[in-house]
């Protein structure tokens, strides 16, 4: 029997890869969840920089602000964010959000 490797492992694993960081930090934001946000990011930093220490010499921030920030009752600045990001070779982007009823009809 093959040995199993325990989730978290093999999420950052998965993580590693920046269009699959890309995909799960869209899905985390799309939920409309700030903190499966934050926990995304600070998966995603683990995964691909190995931990905060790495993000906050990427990003020049302190660490324990940005342990503070990303934490359950953080409140990352949009300055915070935009480092972070580009830290780990994403960026923010926005996009129109349309509902069914919303969308625009197929012209003839």
């Amino acid at each position: 029997m093959k040995a199993s490797r325990p989730f978290h492992a093999t999420q950052l694993g998965q993580l590693k890869n920046p269009d699959s960081a890309a995909l799960y930090l869209e899905e985390a934001l799309a939920a409309g969840d700030t903190e499966a946000f934050k926990l995304a990011l600070r998966n995603v930093a683990e995964a691909r920089l190995g931990g905060m220490s790495a993000l906050s010499e990427r990003t020049q921030l302190n660490r324990e602000a940005l342990y503070r920030s990303l934490s359950k009752g953080g409140n990352p600045t949009l300055e915070t964010l935009t480092k972070v990001m580009r830290a780990l070779g994403l960026r923010l982007s926005v996009t129109v959000e349309r509902t069914a009823a919303q969308k625009p009809e197929a012209s003839p």
